[in-house]
């Protein structure tokens, strides 16, 4: 077997010209609480250009991408998805977008509804919190739980949209009850579960959670945005993650992503993507092939021909 040199489609990524002002929390006086520290590096254009020269510095090849919803300004949530349209207008990129509703305003039927006619727009994300730790988790559940917002999620197999979950793995047990009782609906989860604690006792609660939520075939997930704050990316750092993943999901529902540019403050897209080819170096061809193209093809409902770009 040979580390991944093949087309690669980025399935979670972002793109944006922050000097727009239209993210809050990108705008030059902004300085939220962030888990990677400070952030100002990442308060820059990130476009088309800048993720095919990162793809080529991993040596793979971008054939498309799925770029994700940036906490655009709540007051306008269709106005990012006008403004994906116009990158890909000016730039041939990207294949899809996930777009942001928050599930719990008044107005959240209307704008699924409207986010559905898009045809650029595969689903949405909405992130619904999280306790702080483990131990807080049963005392303070998430969104996940609410009537209201349950009602809005059961909503989108209707409407043909997908659910992009971002939360830490100890309120995985909450999305497992959401899916059971909604199982139409596809959902994703984001950056495996947030696995930010690397203690033995830490990473065999993330692992044992992510195996429950693991037995539901709807649900999937994306390898993506498992750096650590001042600590370099490496891929010996970052081995138990990502096959302890591969074990739990199979290699047919993981989807290798970059989460750039945001993981750019943990290391290069060289380092990242490129660590995760060394990584599964081991696995057989249409293995490799599945995580970092063929799966977010199947998740996002593209045009399997990319492969040929």
């Amino acid at each position: 077997m040979s580390r991944y040199a093949g087309p690669l489609v980025d399935a979670h990524h972002h793109y944006w010209e922050p000097g727009d002002g239209h993210q809050p929390w990108l705008r030059p006086e902004a300085a939220i609480p962030f888990r990677y520290g400070d952030y100002e590096a990442i308060k820059r254009d990130y476009l088309p250009a800048d993720l095919r020269r990162d793809a080529e510095s991993a040596g793979l090849r971008l054939v498309g991408s799925v770029t994700m919803e940036t906490e655009w300004d709540a007051s306008d949530p269709l106005g990012e998805i006008d403004h994906i349209e116009g990158v890909l207008a000016r730039f041939g990129g990207p294949d899809a977008a996930i777009g942001r509703v928050e599930l719990d305003r008044d107005d959240a039927p209307a704008l699924l509804e409207q986010m559905a006619a898009r045809p650029i727009v595969r689903g949405i994300r909405h992130k619904p919190g999280q306790a702080a730790s483990p131990a807080r988790a049963a005392a303070e559940p998430t969104l996940l739980s609410e009537p209201r917002w349950r009602e809005r999620y059961a909503s989108l197999e209707a409407l043909g949209l997908d659910f992009e979950l971002q939360t830490a793995w100890w309120h995985l047990d909450e999305a497992i009850d959401l899916v059971q009782a909604h199982p139409g609906v596809a959902l994703t989860i984001n950056h495996t579960a947030l696995p930010s604690d690397r203690s033995p006792a830490a990473i065999e609660g993330w692992a044992a959670a992510i195996a429950r939520i693991a037995r539901l075939p709807q649900v999937w997930i994306k390898l993506s945005g498992i750096g650590l704050e001042g600590t370099p990316w490496t891929a010996e750092g970052n081995r138990e993650i990502a096959l302890r993943t591969l074990d739990a999901f199979g290699p047919d529902r993981v989807m290798v992503a970059s989460n750039f540019p945001v993981d750019s403050l943990t290391g290069s897209y060289a380092e990242i993507m490129g660590g995760f080819a060394e990584i599964f170096a081991d696995l057989p061809p249409d293995a490799q092939l599945a995580l970092f193209a063929g799966n977010a093809i199947e998740r996002y409902r593209l045009d399997p021909a990319i492969l040929e770009r």
